[in-house]
């Protein structure tokens, strides 16, 4: 069985105990603000969030703004990209009572911990990390320190509030994996105070963008959760296809036309081969109408809550000065405990 089998397993298995014990979990997940939350946030990690926080999850949310800057130059319009995501969260159904949303750069001792964390880690385990690979590539840069130990400081993210389970896509599952050798490194070196995190591996498959590729922010080929329904169609009638009227779900031939396929299909709660054969002859014209009515129509509650909630910026502030508040207390606790375990308490 390979390790990525063996993970799913294993995550199969958590998951049952997740519905069975929610109380005994506590989740870490987030992503870097670095633009608007888009349709493959939504169905890949929103939705999962949202379940796990109605089950009874304890659930945090970190916008991890200092790690835009592993690959990029500026940080132009984080302040902006977080209050967004903020918005988007509570339109789809994050509750802040339930669920704590707070920024990186603001909770120091979660970011001190990355000194520690580093001695557990050799440079070569960092230069294996297969993301950090995929977005060194991606990026086009050197690499930096901060994207080299991008997986450490992840790790930190998750120990620091001693969460025990990181909803993952496959891509993804490295960095749980790198952050479980931490937390038993340090158990052993120093005394036990972190859990090993287990990944909850997600079913919700990759959803492709507007251009065939994986919807990303870095790719410019996604259909952000705050667009209009003017905009959205715009973006899709943007969206390139090919000369073959004929509609059918072939991703590697047709991955334009398989993107809008599977966006529309997931959009009505249908599939993608099912959708071709229903547009048939009727070209890219009436595959691209199709694929905004499904879109507009599934993201009309959610646009509509989004509106509201931005008229009251404000009460978005005081959500991220609570959960910031909270996760400072909780880091500090920690970073306590680690001192006492490293015997550096003077």
């Amino acid at each position: 069985m390979d390790t990525f089998t063996a993970t799913r397993a294993r995550s199969a298995r958590i998951g049952d105990e997740v519905a069975k014990h929610p109380e005994q979990f506590r989740v870490l997940t987030g992503e870097r603000p670095t633009g608007p939350l888009h349709l493959g946030h939504y169905f890949g990690t929103l939705v999962e969030r949202v379940r796990l926080q109605n089950l009874g999850v304890e659930t945090f949310l970190i916008l991890a703004d200092y790690q835009v800057i592993t690959d990029r130059d500026t940080m132009a319009n984080v302040r902006q990209n977080v209050h967004g995501a903020i918005l988007d969260y509570l339109a789809a159904g994050i509750d802040p009572t339930r669920t704590t949303i707070f920024v990186h750069s603001v909770v120091p001792a979660l970011n001190q911990l990355l000194l520690p964390f580093l001695s557990l880690v050799t440079e070569a385990e960092l230069h294996r990390n297969p993301t950090v690979k995929a977005e060194l590539a991606a990026s086009g840069r050197a690499l930096s320190g901060l994207l080299l130990t991008y997986p450490v400081h992840q790790a930190a993210d998750i120990l620091f509030c001693k969460g025990n389970l990181v909803p993952v896509g496959k891509d993804n599952v490295p960095h749980v994996e790198q952050a479980r050798v931490i937390a038993r490194r340090f158990n052993e070196r120093y005394g036990p105070v972190f859990p090993e995190p287990e990944a909850l591996v997600t079913s919700t498959p990759e959803l492709a963008g507007l251009d065939g590729r994986k919807m990303s922010k870095s790719y410019g080929n996604t259909i952000s959760l705050g667009m209009t329904e003017d905009e959205t169609a715009s973006a899709i009638r943007k969206a390139r296809t090919d000369g073959d009227r004929r509609i059918t779900f072939d991703p590697e031939n047709r991955p334009g036309v398989a993107g809008l396929l599977t966006t529309a299909a997931l959009c009505l709660d249908s599939d993608p081969l099912t959708l071709a054969d229903q547009i048939g002859d009727g070209g890219a014209g009436r595959l691209k109408q199709v694929t905004t009515d499904a879109v507009n129509s599934y993201l009309a509650p959610h646009r509509r809550r989004r509106v509201e909630l931005a008229a009251n910026l404000d009460h978005v502030r005081d959500i991220l000065r609570q959960g910031n508040a909270r996760a400072n207390q909780i880091a500090e606790t920690t970073l306590g405990e680690v001192r006492v375990a490293m015997g550096t308490v003077y």
